[in-house]
């Protein structure tokens, strides 16, 4: 079955400077820098960085964190807490905005 998102193009993802070296290098040196052992350790980054491919909903990012995170020998069970992470504040965000709606009913009902 063919599918809008081809997992073979996450293979592909290293050449996206073909038609822009320049900021294709930029980022890359600053993704290189960003998931660098630092304050977190990769493991810990590379399950935030699962957690948020499941927020944006880039099946590309899901398959390759998924991946990291169980070569960096994380448990389906933390990856699923992180799942569970990203989906509480995504649930959150999406209901502190009814303060907004709230707030504009008030006043139009005024």
């Amino acid at each position: 079955m063919q599918t809008y998102y081809d997992p073979a193009d996450l293979k592909k993802f290293g050449k996206i400077g073909e038609f822009q070296k320049e900021f294709a290098d930029k980022f890359f040196a600053y993704y290189g820098a960003v998931f660098a052992e630092g304050a977190l350790t990769a493991r810990e980054k590379s399950l935030i960085a699962l957690a948020v491919s499941h927020t944006v909903q880039c099946p590309y990012c899901i398959d390759a964190y998924t991946s990291d995170t169980l070569e960096k020998g994380c448990s389906e069970q933390e990856m699923m807490e992180a799942v569970h992470v990203a989906a509480a504040i995504r649930g959150g965000a999406t209901l502190v905005h009814g303060v907004q709606m709230m707030n504009k009913a008030k006043e139009l009902s005024m």
